[in-house]
């Protein structure tokens, strides 16, 4: 769900900002920055150089201690509603601009504290990996804001409140693809108490969730061409047709799962990006395969274009794939 993260925040800030009577081309910024701060809880990968069992350090070659290690901070730490709340102005602080210097030192000390209050608790709660994890939290934030700041317009108190958007939303989509993120950690009360299951087979539960990330990357989409103007008309687009031949996939794949779906995932991504290719080969200069030229659309971006078709693509296969697996 890393994608979805990301563009779901994306859509949520972009449509706040404009609800807040912002300029269109402002509000893109800021859905950016808070899809930005969306992908930031997943820097708990840092794991993966080591894994940590108390405070011995031990190569990740060992896939047992690996997993043993990583399991206890994954979708907890960074992916807490509280420590999000926290955060999230507190990289606003740090990286506060004004002419009154006392007022700077201030803000930026206060930012500063409570960020190494969020490390000294991780480590309190969750020992070294603990540390490890939310130190990567921590200095990826800062660096993040720190360019933020210097590469846009915005505010700190802008940039805290697209920070939250983006940390409160990630841990959501992770509700249906693995363990149950710790909503409140540091404290041990659980708000979930599995994943939130989308069917009892393990094969539909895994396209449920497959759709629920694309329909979020949809709303994106459509909420990018809503603030740009542009119209989004790839459903006649007939190189969409071409992913509907993905049904087959059920009569030749393993059923994929949530332990296994990289042949699922990277063949109907390929699928969708072939429709893509398809349709940029018939919108050149001159007619390709036989086919006529597709009426041109001269609203819409090259690009919007590309990835929609792309997408549609992928939205027919899933469609065919899971009416194919469902008769068999």
């Amino acid at each position: 769900m890393f994608v979805g993260h990301g563009m779901l925040a994306f859509a949520l800030a972009a449509l706040f900002a404009e609800w807040r009577g912002w300029p269109a081309r402002r509000a893109l910024v800021f859905g950016v920055v808070a899809g930005a701060f969306a992908t930031l809880p997943d820097v708990d990968v840092a794991y993966a150089l080591f894994a940590i069992d108390g405070m011995t350090v031990v190569r990740a070659a060992d896939p047992d201690a690996f997993w043993s290690a990583a399991n206890r901070v994954h979708r907890s730490i960074t992916h807490s509603a509280v420590i999000a709340a926290l955060a999230a102005p507190a990289f606003g602080l740090v990286t506060t601009r004004t002419a009154d210097a006392r007022r700077l030192w201030v803000s930026r000390a206060v930012g500063v504290l409570a960020l190494a209050g969020l490390l000294g608790v991780a480590v309190a709660v969750s020992g070294t990996l603990g540390g490890i994890v939310m130190s990567a939290f921590v200095l990826g934030g800062v660096v993040l804001a720190a360019a933020v700041r210097r590469s846009t317009q915005l505010s700190a108190r802008a940039l805290a409140v697209a920070a939250l958007i983006g940390l409160f939303t990630h841990p959501w989509g992770d509700l249906f693809t693995g363990e149950p993120p710790a909503l409140l950690y540091p404290f041990s009360v659980p708000v979930f108490d599995g994943r939130l299951g989308l069917a009892a087979d393990p094969t539909l539960h895994l396209l449920g969730a497959f759709a629920v990330e694309l329909a979020t990357i949809w709303f994106a989409v459509f909420v990018f061409a809503h603030l740009t103007g542009r119209s989004i008309g790839t459903l006649s687009d007939p190189s969409v047709t071409l992913g509907a031949a993905y049904g087959a996939a059920p009569l030749l794949l393993i059923p994929p799962t949530l332990d296994v779906s990289y042949h699922f995932v990277f063949s109907i991504l390929a699928v969708g990006l072939g429709c893509a290719v398809f349709s940029w080969l018939r919108s050149a200069s001159r007619p390709r395969f036989g086919l006529p030229r597709p009426t041109q659309r001269p609203d819409r971006s090259a690009a919007l274009s590309f990835v929609t078709v792309g997408l549609a693509g992928i939205t027919v296969a899933l469609a065919g794939y899971t009416a194919v697996y469902l008769v068999l």
